[in-house]
């Protein structure tokens, strides 16, 4: 709910730059002029500055922009890949091996052994004689001497990032902000911090993960922000630099080095924040976003437009984070995933990928594996004469075409064309089984809801996405290629906080919640404040974790107040109707006459940016079908060649219907229409494809 409180900021020009493992993808928007520019440039893995202000400059002198938006994906690849930095830990006495002990899971539940390694290693984890009670009585303080005498030998034994974690300080944080403040004294850099500054909430595993991860990810993170700030600086740039975060929000670049915990999945949350707005406008609220990028293909579900959030989330085994984020299912499939048969005789597609160095085969930059590029291009549906991001003059078939009859169709036994169709259908079949996974497994009707491909790939696939998964349709954004980087410019600035409070509802004293929550309200206002972008106004957002006395799991409960007048006017009543309405929600009953409990308050404050009319991607007046016809080609579907006609999608006009099959070109993005599908050009510009009604 809104504050009622508006803040603005000067308009200018925002550049949104979404970084992946193949391209940069940018978005240029004047908000004073209402108008837009879009670039795609390779990515430059391992030294990303190169392809961000490769990027910026496509659009003028850097020192003329007013402000960057950046959707990473650095955090997600140093925790996906084990390459974030060595980690040191100092906790309580007993509690070394709480990382290790993580939820007494296993990754196999039947299994007798077990891989699991912590990104923090026992020789890494000290322990300190402190004692904090679960009610925040201190029965023993620690003594700073001990602390730092443990720092030193962490940063001597190579820690370049300092946690620190002690049992029961979500209740009383002073042990652990004291040791901070010790370790600070010796630490060699400005890589440390405590649980209570990230989580202050119950559950001492999900708090030492998402805080020994935090540092694990501290170093990586603030070198290539640091590197980014410093070519930024070269460039003359005087504005703001803003991260998304994992939850579909806005943040600095200082609370990015912070807490770089909450960039793990900033990518693609981007991406999602973007289709969700362009789906809503379109008349699609239920939909499925695809991100089909050259290493990747994420997946997450919005309903009735807004996208779904998950308080805690598993990036992979044993590696928990527990802060808001959008929930998203990554795969590896992507535009540069390599195609090959195991000793089994078995086709796989990934996860192994060639990025954008090499890249797939037909890039000719040195790769001889095929990719699920590779087959696209030698089906025809890739013009080989105009590849996207605009290094490359042509792509070479012939490369492409070598590489999956040697790796692919001799070992199976196929013809060349028919190995490059199964690679696809490979390929498919993963990305459906993602969709199945955050759709019919949580008991939605795909038949429902929309897919809503985009990424560089993502429409390349837009067929099989509706017949394998039996989705009513797919809308294709106006800029397939860049819609993260929409997302960085069109997302909100958020910042979410929470604290465990472990109160019995009954007898609530409701004036000291009142307070506690204003007092977290104002805290996560004034980071939002702090952001310099414009926004319309600051809403403020208040949940509770509850449960039945006696349960162990909790329902989030939305509370229907926001700060006006100092106060949120909360009393108990309130609580027990928003309780009682979310748990018959989760569970279509309640248990009368059994007391309820008050876990964690949840406190977010959302900086609404101005409001971005879709309507000005729409294709310009005067544009005709004829006129966006660019002859046609063969491409191969199902077994066969078909003469397939080729538009240059961004000259088709509002209302324009094209029959399948057909493709639909652009500089940053391929559409594929299936020969048993047609597709139609709605007002704000969009691709929507449906079963042919023929």
């Amino acid at each position: 709910m809104s504050n009622g409180i508006s803040k603005g900021a000067a308009k200018g020009a925002i550049v949104g730059v979404d970084v992946g493992g193949t391209f940069t993808d940018l978005f240029h928007y004047d908000e004073a002029r209402g108008s837009f520019r879009t670039a795609k440039v390779p990515s430059n893995r391992g030294d990303e500055a190169v392809g961000f202000l490769a990027g910026l400059q496509s659009f003028g002198p850097v020192a003329d922009l007013g402000s960057i938006v950046h959707g990473t994906t650095v955090g997600t690849n140093a925790l996906l890949e084990r390459k974030g930095a060595k980690v040191g830990l100092i906790t309580t006495a007993g509690f070394r091996d709480v990382l290790e002990m993580r939820r007494r899971d296993r990754r196999q539940t039947w299994g007798l052994w077990g891989d699991f390694v912590p990104v923090v290693d026992r020789d890494m984890r000290l322990e300190v004689a402190e004692r904090t009670l679960a009610d925040g009585t201190i029965r023993t303080e620690i003594d700073p001497e001990e602390v730092r005498a443990a720092a030193r030998k962490l940063a001597e034994q190579g820690a370049e990032a300092l946690a620190i974690v002690f049992i029961n300080a979500y209740a009383n944080p002073a042990n652990e902000l004291a040791a901070l403040e010790a370790a600070r004294e010796v630490w060699p850099n400005a890589n440390l911090e405590c649980s209570s500054r990230i989580l202050p909430e119950i559950r001492e595993f999900e708090r030492t993960s998402t805080t020994a991860l935090n540092a694990y990810l501290q170093p990586v993170v603030g070198s290539y922000l640091a590197k980014l700030d410093n070519a930024l600086a070269g460039e003359g740039f005087g504005g703001r630099f803003h991260i998304v975060q994992s939850n579909g929000g806005v943040m600095s670049t200082d609370t990015a080095r912070r807490l770089p915990v909450r960039t793990a999945l900033s990518g693609p949350a981007a991406g999602v924040i973007a289709a969700a707005a362009i789906s809503k406008a379109a008349g699609f609220p239920n939909v499925i976003t695809g991100d089909l990028g050259g290493t990747s293909f994420d997946v997450s579900l919005v309903v009735e437009g807004q996208t779904m959030l998950a308080a805690q989330t598993t990036i992979d085994f044993g590696l928990v984070v527990r802060t808001p984020m959008i929930e998203i299912i990554t795969i590896g499939a992507g535009g540069g995933s390599i195609a090959g048969v195991d000793p089994g005789g078995m086709l796989q597609v990934g996860p192994e990928s060639a990025g954008s160095r090499p890249g797939p085969v037909c890039y000719g930059q040195g790769n001889t594996r095929p990719t699920l590029t590779d087959a696209n291009v030698l089906l025809g549906r890739i013009n080989a004469e105009r590849p996207i991001g605009g290094k490359l003059a042509r792509l070479d078939v012939d490369s492409a075409r070598t590489a999956i009859a040697t790796h692919v169709a001799e070992p199976l036994g196929l013809d060349v064309m028919a190995a490059a169709e199964a690679v696809v259908r490979i390929a498919n079949s993963k990305m459906a089984g993602a969709i199945r996974l955050v759709s019919i497994e949580r008991g939605h009707d795909p038949a429902k809801f929309a897919a809503v491909p985009f990424g560089g790939g993502g429409a390349l696939h837009v067929g099989a996405l509706i017949k394998e998964v039996g989705l009513k349709a797919a809308l294709v954004p106006r800029f397939p290629g860049v819609t993260s980087a929409l997302g960085c410019v069109i997302a909100d600035i958020r910042h979410d906080q929470v604290q465990t409070v472990n109160l019995p509802l009954a007898g609530i004293d409701a004036g000291s919640l009142d307070r506690r929550m204003v007092e977290e309200a104002m805290a996560a206002r004034a980071v939002v404040e702090s952001a310099g972008l414009s926004v319309e106004r600051i809403d403020l957002v208040f949940e509770l974790d509850m449960h039945y006395i006696g349960q162990t799991h909790t329902v989030a409960v939305p509370l229907p107040v926001s700060v006006e007048n100092g106060t949120t006017g909360i009393d108990e009543a309130t609580i027990r109707a928003a309780f009682e309405r979310a748990y018959q929600a989760s569970f279509s009953r309640l248990l009368p006459g059994v007391g309820a409990k008050i876990v964690n308050l949840r406190t977010a404050a959302i900086g609404r940016r101005p409001h971005f009319d879709l309507s000005a991607l729409a294709p310009a007046a005067g544009t005709t079908v004829e006129g966006a016809y660019a002859g046609s080609r063969p491409v191969w579907f199902d077994g066969a060649w078909h003469e397939t006609a080729v538009y240059n999608r961004l000259d088709l006009p509002v209302g324009a219907v094209i029959q399948g099959p057909a493709i639909l070109e652009q500089p940053d993005a391929t559409t594929v229409i299936d020969p048993d599908l047609s597709a139609r050009v709605d007002g704000f510009g969009n691709v929507i494809v449906e079963r042919s009604a023929r």
